[in-house]
């Protein structure tokens, strides 16, 4: 009898520690749940550089394929660079012309100011010369501006990577005529975050550099970590083609939505292959 009792002791005992954990456990459970603001309106962001020519002329050869990697400072496009050569030594005949009338001009203006001095010289020949003086120094700094701008078209005929990424949208194909400003590609840069469109009433307790989970549609069943980044000074819609005009017409209230900026911890867009636009689930710890 004594023994049965002292088991059922034992049990109660069990029991009554099991349910405290498991209370303790829900407890957390909800709490933690609690504290996660959430939303579905959320997708990848990321920098979208737009390729086009400073100059114009005739594709000589095209180096990115569509999704191709890019490194920072590949040559994407080149144009034939001749005509820009043919320029630059053009120019550096005319600015070497220049500098030879330039030191004339200045022996020409010492000599007048000597003779001057020792008033052998007519003061309208010794002004003369300065103004001679002056005149080729400015037509050789105009030269040296002009052989400087011929250099520089010269290095815009190779076009390259402003950044680290995958290379889209090619339009461009070797032969073609391009013009200044004419889009040729664009680079997807590997530095990528997540836009999460919170609803206004959900970002009471949200702070920068709280903890988020990111859980991307195209990766099922994986969690990336990251943390809140920034929150916008504005709702989407203020920022819209076509912002709201309350003061005008009927009025009829909408919870406006707010976009967040979480960015990854660590750089995941290594590893898998994540691309702008992708649709995503933020969590935010907001406690």
């Amino acid at each position: 009898m004594n023994l049965q009792n002292v088991n059922r002791k034992k049990m109660l005992g069990i029991f009554l520690v099991t349910g405290g954990i498991a209370a303790v456990a829900l407890i957390l459970f909800v709490m933690s749940g609690l504290s996660l603001v959430s939303t579905d309106d959320a997708y990848i962001e990321g920098r979208i550089h737009n390729i086009a020519s400073k100059v114009p002329g005739t594709v000589k050869t095209v180096n990115a394929e569509d999704n191709s990697i890019v490194k920072k400072g590949d040559v994407l496009v080149e144009i034939d660079p001749v005509d820009y050569e043919l320029r630059v030594n053009e120019a550096q005949a005319a600015l070497d012309i220049r500098k030879v009338a330039f030191e004339q001009a200045a022996r020409d203006r010492d000599r007048a100011e000597a003779l001057y001095k020792e008033e052998v010289y007519p003061k309208e020949r010794f002004e003369n010369a300065v103004t001679a003086y002056n005149l080729a120094k400015a037509q050789a700094e105009a030269a040296e501006a002009q052989f400087k701008i011929a250099q520089r078209n010269l290095e815009y005929t190779k076009i390259c990577a402003p950044a680290d990424g995958h290379a889209a949208k090619r339009s461009v194909e070797a032969g073609n005529q391009i013009q200044p400003g004419q889009a040729l590609m664009a680079v997807v840069s590997n530095d990528m975050w997540v836009v999460a469109n919170y609803k206004e009433t959900q970002l009471k307790n949200v702070r920068p550099g709280q903890e988020a989970r990111i859980k991307i549609d195209t990766y099922p069943g994986k969690v990336f970590d990251g943390h809140v980044d920034s929150i916008q000074r504005g709702t989407g819609a203020k920022f819209s083609m076509f912002p709201p005009e309350n003061a005008s017409g009927n009025f009829v209230k909408v919870v406006q939505r707010i976009p967040v900026k979480i960015v990854f911890d660590g750089q995941p867009y290594n590893k898998y292959d994540l691309g702008v636009g992708m649709s995503v689930i933020a969590e935010i710890k907001a406690r």
